[in-house]
């Protein structure tokens, strides 16, 4: 890829080369001064790209180029390498292993459920956000291959594995956690309309609904760019000549590069990280109130001699329990991202500075670092939180025998202080 110094670099021979009638100058400026050489079949596309290239000799990121050195690509940071490179990798086996024996012990006959059909798709979307950059980051930066340029065969799959996918599988995991909160709100208060609305199959619908409006809301990005390969000296040893990449717009974008990400960023931060960080702030303020009125509920029905009912009651109390508290470790770790893209979408769109370019970058790799913290403890919560799921995954290794079919039946009614009835569910209230 070029970074700014080639740019730099690439503006001083095209000024070197605009007075002849011939090429010629222009590519052997860029063999000798820049040390970039261009295959005949991808002429044509870098001359499109130095047509949009636009350089201002006066902007201060280019006060540190020194067009006499073969410039290096800052592919990492200081952090970037052990974070990426070995930090996150063991963070996504962890993940692996752990979401993996969530959907075992969650698709076990006895424990199959509409809540836990959302549990399962959320574990699985943690799992593929965090799977698929690792091929990157064993490649790259665990490697000296960092410190290199990304090969032409490699540019767009960095792309594609590190940034496109990974967005995708995060933005479904988002809004499967804000429809697991509606669907428990739904339980808890609304436990009748649960009945027709909370079913295995419109789960099934909806999760599909979800996978599909994420992979559009980001199939733009697959297309944005295309890829002009280049022959660079080796930055790990000068006299070796490697393959390299120029990446640029493709002609749909680049006349409106600024309304496309503008429009592009504002979706992700209203509709990914906005809408439904409140929304689940809301949603776990109703939980942990309905919680309490339970609660007294419970202590009536016991002073009332109605054990069962306040059996049936505390379970579906440590179920909401449960839930809150993965929506809340949600929270914890994704309402910064969504204050850090809400404040990268403002600098961009109204010129203001927050933070310096590298302050950026070191936010945004610790805020991704700590979700991907966040996506083994979820069976630690599952665990420690729901003796169901901790029972069946005991069995899963002593060989006892499962329960052929869920405990309870999946809705009970409860009779209230005034006679009437409240729907509770059985299998979602034990997980």
């Amino acid at each position: 890829m070029i970074d700014v110094c080639d740019e730099l670099c690439l503006s001083i021979c095209e000024d070197k080369s605009s007075s002849s009638e011939s090429l010629e100058g222009w590519w052997t400026c860029l063999a000798l001064f820049c040390n970039i050489t261009v295959e005949d079949s991808h002429r044509t596309g870098f001359l499109t790209y130095l047509t949009n290239l636009s350089v201002d000799l006066n902007d201060k990121k280019y006060s540190n180029c020194s067009t006499e050195l073969t410039f290096s690509l800052k592919t990492a940071m200081g952090y970037a390498i052990p974070i990426n490179g070995y930090i996150s990798p063991v963070l996504v086996l962890l993940t692996v292993i752990n979401n993996t024996l969530v959907c075992i012990v969650l698709l076990k006959p006895h424990m199959r459920s509409p809540t836990n059909a959302i549990l399962i798709a959320m574990a699985l979307s943690d799992m593929m956000t965090g799977l698929f950059p690792v091929p990157v980051f064993i490649y790259f930066y665990a490697t000296e291959r960092v410190h290199e340029w990304i090969p032409y065969n490699w540019c767009y799959v960095v792309y594609v594995l590190e940034e496109y996918i990974p967005t995708i599988f995060h933005t479904a995991s988002i809004w499967l956690t804000m429809a697991l909160a509606i669907q428990r709100y739904i339980y808890v208060c609304h436990s009748f309309k649960a009945r027709t609305w909370c079913t295995t199959r419109n789960v099934i619908y909806g999760t599909g609904a979800i996978y599909l409006i994420a992979t559009l809301s980001h199939a733009p990005r697959f297309f944005e760019h295309y890829l002009i390969e280049t022959w660079r000296p080796s930055k790990l040893n000068h006299s070796v000549m490697v393959s390299a990449c120029v990446v640029d717009y493709r002609p749909w974008i680049a006349a409106h590069v600024n309304t496309f990400y503008s429009i592009y960023y504002w979706f992700r931060v209203i509709f990914i990280n906005l809408i439904p960080c409140v929304s689940l702030v809301v949603m776990n303020a109703l939980l942990i109130y309905a919680m309490r009125v339970a609660r007294r509920r419970r202590m009536q029905l016991l002073r009332q001699n109605k054990k069962s009912e306040s059996r049936k009651l505390k379970e579906s109390n440590c179920t909401t329990l449960m839930l809150v508290t993965v929506v809340g470790l949600f929270l914890l770790v994704e309402f910064p991202l969504g204050v850090l893209m809400a404040l990268l979408i403002i600098k961009e769109t109204f010129k203001i500075q927050f933070f310096a370019q590298e302050m950026w970058k070191a936010l945004s790799l610790f805020s991704n670092l700590f979700i991907l913290l966040s996506y083994p403890l979820n069976f630690f919560i599952y665990c420690g939180m729901s003796k169901q799921f901790r029972e069946t995954f005991k069995r899963l290794f002593t060989g006892d025998e499962m329960p052929k079919e869920r405990e309870y039946s999946q809705y009970m009614t409860l009779p209230t202080e005034n006679g009437k009835s409240t729907a509770v569910t059985g299998d979602e209230t034990a997980l």
